[in-house]
């Protein structure tokens, strides 16, 4: 590290002030929010949100402005959005100015610093053993897997968890994994992470994954174009892949991904390719008890309308069949 970075780190950790930088050490909060009111609240596993303090708008405004520089742009009131890591420890940055909030505004969403197991998940009751012997069972015959929950529901450390279940089940496979920011952890032996970038997006990522002799492809997070690539990947022999959408249901994360396909301008039902490519979806939310598997279904494609045939898991010792029920509009 040259002396430039030295002095821009230095300077960075004192805007970012004592109380931002504690919390960053803390290994059990998840996310640190500045509130246009000036406002800065943590997030802590198992403990909701709570205010810690406060940073004035010009403060703020120079955090960002540091941060910036750091990442090579620029973030002012006619490019009032900053995206990207945190250049202490690879937090993923989201910042706003002026005019589109009233004041500066940032949220910092920490990376995972340890990685929850799937029998964590039960010891701590966010998850039954049947919903984890239902992954387990969708780990070992090659699912796809897709994992949905709203902003803050825990995706990513879930998917955290499934992978490790799939380095522990599959250790000889070969994992692609895509995402935007650094937050996925995986211990695989034989492993490539790729990242994207202003220049370089997800779909182009995944047309090249394609050359990399993947066996199983995973996706931090699905929100564009890239959706339908992903599905035309699992459907023609690279099974076994993980991806994330945003969506409060596992039927609707179906939907979103219609959605994002439509996007696209690709026309066509594309009903048909979903419940083709995705086997398992696995719905975590977050309530005020703390986060939990709110659902856990199986995909088993379309009947002749063109509804998706799912069936809830429940508690069956075995709950991984490829049986059709339930026709679902």
């Amino acid at each position: 590290m040259d002396q430039k970075q030295q002095r821009l780190l230095r300077k960075l950790r004192g805007e970012l002030g004592q109380t931002i930088i504690e919390a960053l050490d803390d290994p059990r909060v998840i996310e640190i929010m500045l509130n246009s009111d000036g406002a800065l609240w943590i997030e802590r596993h198992g403990e909701g949100m709570k205010r810690v303090g406060t940073m004035s708008a010009p403060n703020a405004e120079s955090l960002m402005g540091t941060i910036a520089d750091a990442l090579h742009t620029v973030v002012t009131r006619e490019n009032p959005i900053l995206e990207g890591e945190l250049p202490l420890d690879g937090s993923r940055f989201e910042g706003l100015l002026p005019p589109i909030v009233a004041h500066p505004t940032f949220t910092i969403r920490k990376k995972a610093s340890v990685v929850f197991t799937l029998d964590q998940y039960i010891e701590q009751g966010i998850m039954t053993s049947a919903q984890c012997q239902a992954i387990q069972n969708g780990i070992q015959r090659r699912a796809n897997i897709l994992v949905v929950g709203g902003t803050g529901s825990g995706k990513t450390t879930l998917t955290n968890g499934i992978i490790d279940g799939i380095t522990k089940a599959c250790p000889d496979d070969r994992l692609v994994i895509i995402e935007d920011t650094a937050e996925i952890q995986c211990s695989a032996e034989n492993a490539v992470i790729l990242r994207s970038s202003v220049d370089v997006d997800m779909l182009r990522l995944l047309r090249a994954t394609m050359r990399l002799r993947p066996d199983r492809i995973l996706v931090g997070e699905v929100r564009g174009g890239e959706a339908l690539a992903l599905l035309k990947a699992w459907n023609t022999g690279h099974p076994g892949g993980v991806a994330t959408v945003h969506a409060n249901g596992g039927r609707a994360g179906l939907i979103r991904l219609e959605q994002l396909i439509a996007e696209t301008g690709a026309t066509g039902n594309m009903a048909p390719l979903i419940g083709e490519a995705v086997d398992l979806v696995v719905v975590i939310e977050k309530t005020k008890g703390g986060r939990r598997i709110r659902e856990i279904i199986e995909v088993n494609g379309v009947d002749a309308q063109g509804n998706y045939l799912i069936k809830t898991v429940e508690s069956a010792p075995n709950t991984c069949t490829k049986e059709k029920e339930n026709a679902v509009a």
